[in-house]
């Protein structure tokens, strides 16, 4: 052979080797295999999840992953989406993997052992805003007319869990103060560590405490009748419904933030005893509760002595919500 046929041998083999070298896994390409195979794996929105586990592998934003489509993945990229993939087909909640949950306005850290914020506990700070908003226009009058300094709106969060409540009622009403609970040393760490991350930690508008519900605060008399609003999302499924929970919620989520006991109301009852001494009168008492309880709740509160005993639907209709006032107010 001569040398220039072992030069073009040479050059053909080099040819033939480089069309054996498979393609980068760019963007594009891994997000639409992504969104396939977690499809196919019964995944319920999979090209969301497929988005959200590629942003957390990448860094990028979703909007970023779009405009971003031909970059390709690191091998240490591919193995932090190859893990994420791994864990969200074993059924763990997206947000465990990102390390993150959105909720209102702020995107806070969740981590396994902390209940996931959900949309129904948007609707609760609604409903406590919007009382917030009518105390603040009576504090405003009160002013006007001759009342003398306007004093912070105060709020009771019970069982905090990442501060979602307090956190976006901080954030909304520039009027409150806010002391915020949670029994769960996990659920404390995370309060704070949210409570950091948005600038709050070191407000005189937040004290974050580690204790079960109110138990410190019902024993100061200085606490008696203080507080303007107590609001919580405390554990309220009923221990039977919890056996038919989702495997996603049953296995991954903390039974300590979900049983409510027999009949859903245990933790509540105990809320309803500590608001009775530590708001003002007329004070709001609003709770999130399992869609079947609020019957009985509402009874409850009525026993008690609260006034104005309201039940309010989520995103979905269902009941979900209720309220309730410590005692009659002015002209009613």
């Amino acid at each position: 052979m001569s040398a220039d046929g072992a030069s073009q041998g040479r050059a053909d083999s080099a040819s033939q080797g480089q069309s054996h070298v498979k393609p980068p896994w760019t963007i594009k390409s891994t997000l639409e295999w992504t969104q396939g195979h977690l499809g196919v794996k019964g995944e319920e929105n999979p090209r969301l999840a497929a988005q959200w586990l590629l942003c957390a592998a990448t860094g990028l934003s979703r909007i970023e992953l779009y405009t971003n489509y031909d970059l390709p993945l690191s091998e240490a990229q591919l193995t932090v989406l190859r893990e994420g993939i791994k864990r969200r087909l074993a059924g763990e909640p997206l947000q465990y993997i990102l390390g993150k949950a959105p909720f209102r306005r702020l995107e806070l850290v969740v981590r396994a052992g902390v209940l996931i914020p959900r949309p129904e506990t948007e609707v609760l700070v609604e409903v406590v805003l919007a009382e917030l908003g009518e105390l603040a226009e009576l504090s405003e009058l009160g002013e006007l007319g001759g009342g003398g300094i306007v004093e912070p709106l105060r709020v009771l969060d019970l069982c905090t869990g990442s501060g979602c409540i307090a956190l976006s009622l901080l954030q909304e009403c520039a009027e409150v103060s806010l002391v915020a609970t949670d029994n769960d040393p996990q659920a404390f760490a995370v309060a704070q560590e949210n409570a950091e991350l948005l600038g709050y930690a070191a407000s005189d508008r937040l004290l974050l405490i580690e204790d079960d519900l109110a138990s410190s605060l019902v024993a100061l008399p200085e606490m008696q009748g203080s507080f303007d609003v107590v609001v919580s999302n405390p554990p309220y499924v009923p221990t039977s419904v919890l056996l038919n929970l989702p495997n996603e919620i049953a296995k991954y989520e903390p039974s300590q933030a979900l049983d409510g006991g027999e009949d859903g109301l245990a933790v509540f009852r105990r809320i309803v005893e500590q608001a009775i001494l530590l708001l003002k009168p007329g004070g709001l008492l609003a709770c999130e509760l399992f869609e079947t309880c609020l019957d009985a709740a509402q009874g409850y509160c009525e026993s008690r002595g609260f006034v104005e005993v309201r039940v309010h639907c989520d995103l979905t209709g269902r009941p979900r919500i209720i309220t309730a006032h410590n005692a009659q107010r002015d002209g009613i």
